[in-house]
């Protein structure tokens, strides 16, 4: 009698261990890792920091002009503030798109270095060994020849090689094969597409750290030099001191702007004198498209407007003659333009202050008590101006703008309305005290930009390379070919079997060529049928 025991079932695993909190750690931290560095995260990227570079195409920029984002907020006294929270007034150097900036470079790193890595060990590497079935490669065939085997991979590799394929020929299990590539540029020209994406990225970045601009308004006769001290608005790299700026200095000898029949600006030029401190400088031209660019540095011309020349008489006899201050232009199609004139040092006290509020019209009509310009051109400059007496506030450590009035002081009762005129060239105003104002001229300004960049080659050489990397990326193909001859019964001493692909394609077209035999019995250059694949 047999007794069989009852089977015992199998214990469970035990579940496995859960992974230390630093492991998960990292394991979290490689995962975000590989999403950065995927070709799609870069493309996002790529997109968005487009897409973060249209308000700086639409909107006014501080960076450009100080005078454009004044009139914008003057404008759109809503909107304007609301913009600036965003940094939309500044946007190359907003957070968020330094933020996106910053990862793109990142992605791009870690998405073509391994690829470049990758690429350089297939330069040094052989062809790939033929696969087993060779008919099986989407674009493939078979013929019949009379050649022996080695003779006819002579003849495929003979083409292939005037193809410019790298050809090894090898013994592989099944017997002699031969193993082609070519196309290697294709993927050289896309690494050096992104390679020259990183090398500009790194460009601009070298022209934000290392480079500065200022802008400045001068008046014709006037000048200035290389010194942040002198400009009226400014910017610079965080690694840029002082001393690093070129000694140059600038003079404006003439403006001049001409227009269309229809008063549209048609041309800016000034002409300049540029030099070391001290020397006689150097006589060029400038208009808007065509900048002085002078070792690493660049002068733009970005405007124009009108200088008021003012001469003012005390009561004692004191004269204070040509004082000519820029006003900045309110309408560009006419050349309207506001400012003010400053006199902390005129009456006696910090009381007896003088200062002037005016609007300027090159070309001025008074219609019901109002001057107003129907012309940019200077053909009748007129000027109506407020005078104003009493404290400017310009010691009291609060800052002011140059080209306007503290209101606070007029609201106050510090500044007090003198007397008010509208004056021709040539004509003068008489206050209370005595003190005369005449409008004795007027000049031209130029609104000049100085600006350096030592990223400005690198980023031109990069472009240039990008632009090569594209066009190998877009023109060339990778392909691959395989030949194997083997034995044939009946008839034809051996087949050939050969296969090509195409790498990144997902259908390829084939090209297969038939030996033929010459009389003496030597094979020739096979010559290609029309369609392309097996002949019948």
């Amino acid at each position: 009698m047999t007794t069989t025991a009852p089977r015992r079932e199998a214990a469970a695993p035990p579940p496995p261990a859960r992974p230390s909190p630093g492991r998960r750690i990292a394991a979290r931290l490689l995962l975000w890792w590989h999403r950065l560095t995927a070709m799609r995260t870069a493309i996002v990227l790529l997109f968005l920091l487009a897409l973060a570079a249209v308000p700086g195409s639409l909107l006014p920029q501080r960076s450009l002009s100080q005078t454009n984002v004044r009139r914008y907020f003057a404008d759109h006294p809503d909107l304007a503030p609301v913009l600036d929270r965003l940094y939309l007034f500044d946007v190359f150097s907003s957070p968020w798109f330094a933020a996106v900036y910053l990862l793109l470079f990142i992605s791009l790193i870690g998405c073509v270095l391994p690829r470049a890595l990758e690429h350089a060990r297939a330069l040094r590497s052989a062809p790939p060994p033929a696969p087993r079935n060779l008919l099986r490669l989407p674009d493939s065939g078979s013929l019949g020849t009379p050649l022996p085997a080695d003779a006819a991979l002579d003849v495929v590799e003979e083409e292939l090689r005037v193809r410019r394929y790298r050809v090894v020929r090898r013994d592989g299990a099944h017997g002699p094969e031969l193993s082609a590539e070519k196309g290697y540029l294709k993927e050289t020209g896309n690494l050096l597409f992104h390679l020259s994406l990183i090398a500009l990225l790194l460009g601009l970045a070298g022209g934000k750290l290392w480079g500065y601009e200022g802008s400045i308004l001068v008046t014709e006769g006037d000048g200035f030099c290389n010194s942040f001290q002198q400009y009226d608005t400014y910017s610079s790299g965080p690694l840029v001191d002082s001393g690093d700026l070129s000694p140059t200095c600038v003079d404006l000898e003439r403006f001049e702007a001409e227009y269309e029949p229809d008063l549209t600006a048609s041309s800016f030029t000034a002409d300049i004198r540029y030099g070391e401190p001290g020397a006689e400088g150097r006589p060029t031209t400038i208009g808007v498209n065509s900048p002085l660019r002078s070792e690493g540095d660049r002068l733009y011309l970005t405007g124009h407007g009108f200088s008021p020349t003012f001469s003012v008489t005390l009561p004692d006899g004191q004269a204070f003659t040509d004082i000519t201050v820029p006003f900045l232009p309110s309408d560009p199609t006419t050349m309207a333009s506001e400012g003010a004139l400053k006199l902390p040092d005129v009456g006696g006290g910090s009381d007896g202050q003088l200062a002037l509020e005016g609007f300027f019209a090159p070309t001025g009509i008074v219609q019901g008590g109002v001057l107003t310009s129907i012309d940019p051109r200077p053909l009748d400059p007129q000027v109506a101006v407020v005078a104003y007496q009493g404290y400017l506030g310009l010691d009291s450590g609060l800052p002011q703008s140059v080209y306007s009035l503290d209101a606070s002081q007029i609201e106050r009762g510090r500044l007090s309305e003198a007397g008010a005129a509208n004056l021709s060239l040539g004509d003068s105003m008489t206050l209370e005290d005595g003190t005369v104002i005449t409008f004795s001229g007027v000049k031209e300004f130029a609104a000049l930009q100085y600006s350096h960049d030592p990223g400005q080659i690198w980023v031109l050489v990069s472009a240039i390379s990008l632009l090569t990397g594209l066009l190998g990326l877009l023109l060339l193909r990778r392909e691959r070919a395989f030949a194997r001859p083997r034995p044939r019964p009946r008839g034809r001493r051996y087949r050939a079997d050969a296969g090509l692909a195409h790498a990144g394609q997902r259908r390829e077209r084939a090209t297969v060529r038939r030996p033929h035999r010459r009389p003496e019995g030597r094979a020739r250059r096979p010559h290609r049928t029309a369609t392309g694949g097996l002949p019948a």
